[in-house]
């Protein structure tokens, strides 16, 4: 476990990197925080707003996140990002949660709030899925969830944050379009994600080496690494196997 800082013009984004010996128990690790935190939240207030990731890495943390006895018909999940596609799509990260999170027990009972993809266009898609966002977490400017788990990709994106794209610079909405692999997509925006009051990457495989070590690297450009965007108040986490954090643990 290592601390690492990075440079911004805010106070430095601290970082805890948690390094998993296999992906069952990096799936197990990083389920096991989300609940953690979801347990502190709830004991605290009515409800609670999570953002979660989606692709393929986080599957397995869903499934056992899943079994987690929590109290899930008080919590809202809403997604990081979303391809512009039919709910129904392979790709789609909402029918990726049904299929995890929510196909069988306690997990099942969680309120999903999908990027509403079926509207006429992704600009409109955004400016509802930002209502939403906004009316959930009780109208705050920008909108502050109670967790956000990302990925990061080996471009240094996040959500749909990807370099070399307009959407790392949005900074006056909640959410934005973005685009990524040649698909429109609906991102929730820098800002929102480093107002959330928990922040956890989920990082795995050799070909996220350098792009994590870019993440922790306090000298690395945003511009390049929009992942480094998301600057919390408080410490991330940073969940990874031994492949992906190769050379930065002894």
């Amino acid at each position: 476990m290592q601390s690492h800082p990075t440079c911004s013009s805010n106070p430095p984004t601290r970082y805890r990197l948690i390094v998993a010996e296999s992906a069952e128990d990096l799936a197990r690790q990083t389920a096991q925080a989300i609940a953690s935190a979801l347990d502190l939240v709830l004991a605290d207030q009515d409800r609670a707003q999570i953002a979660l990731a989606g692709g393929e890495t986080p599957r397995a943390t869903y499934r056992q996140l899943g079994q987690q006895h929590l109290p899930w018909d008080r919590v809202d999940v809403l997604l990081g990002d979303e391809r512009w596609v039919s709910g129904s799509d392979p790709s789609s990260n909402a029918r990726m949660l049904r299929e995890t999170l929510m196909a069988e027990g306690p997990g099942s009972h969680a309120c999903l709030h999908p990027v509403p993809t079926e509207l006429s266009s992704p600009q409109q898609g955004a400016e509802a899925y930002a209502a939403l966002v906004q009316q959930l977490c009780g109208g705050s400017s920008p909108p502050a969830l109670d967790l956000v788990l990302l990925g990061l990709g080996d471009d240094g994106h996040t959500a749909s944050l990807f370099p070399g794209t307009a959407a790392p610079t949005i900074t006056d909405r909640a959410v934005t379009l973005g685009e990524g692999k040649g698909l429109p997509r609906v991102t929730l925006t820098a800002p929102t994600l480093s107002a959330a009051r928990r922040v956890l990457f989920l990082v795995s495989g050799a070909g996220k080496v350098q792009a994590l070590q870019r993440l922790l690297d306090p000298l690395e450009s945003t511009e390049r690494t929009p992942a480094k965007l998301v600057q919390p108040a408080e410490e991330v986490m940073i969940l990874a196997d031994r492949a992906a954090a190769a050379g930065l643990q002894p």
